[in-house]
């Protein structure tokens, strides 16, 4: 079993604070407020960590999935778009749109199609985001 780590602190009142995350590896690390979650200024926020993660196992599956198939893919790229929405009872993720684009030879784009949905499916990020619908649209370039 692998347990993989990230922590996250904040410092201050909401409106005026700011929180920062880091993960056992280094490898990511950020600052985070309210002003980048919920208005459009630069920094990162929540939602495009969990789009990184959901476009980032997504890819990696479908890579995987392909192989196993017997087709081995020159490239797979993911998009994750994750929607934020204010609610009655305050702010919920109500979506994720995946657009992906695979460099895959010889294979039929129906096909392609089929693999991408069950790895869309079985992805351990997907499946740890199965509360929320998440859409798939996929492009075969050659």
């Amino acid at each position: 079993m692998q347990i993989r780590t990230s922590e996250a602190s904040w410092e201050g009142p909401l409106k005026e604070g700011k929180g920062r995350f880091w993960t056992e590896s280094g490898e990511v690390s950020g600052v985070f407020a309210v002003p980048t979650r919920f208005e459009d200024r630069p920094g990162t926020n929540p939602e495009e960590l969990i789009g990184a993660a959901l476009a980032s196992c997504f890819s990696m599956a479908l890579a995987a999935d392909l192989g196993s198939a017997g087709h081995v893919p020159e490239a797979v790229r993911t998009v994750a778009m994750v929607r934020l929405d204010k609610e009655e009872n305050g702010f919920a993720i109500t979506g994720i749109d995946l657009d992906a684009e695979a460099t895959v030879p010889e294979i039929e784009a129906s096909e392609l199609e089929s693999i991408a949905r069950s790895t869309k499916e079985n992805c351990p990020i997907g499946k740890a985001f199965a509360a929320v619908p998440i859409t798939l649209r996929i492009k075969l370039s050659r």
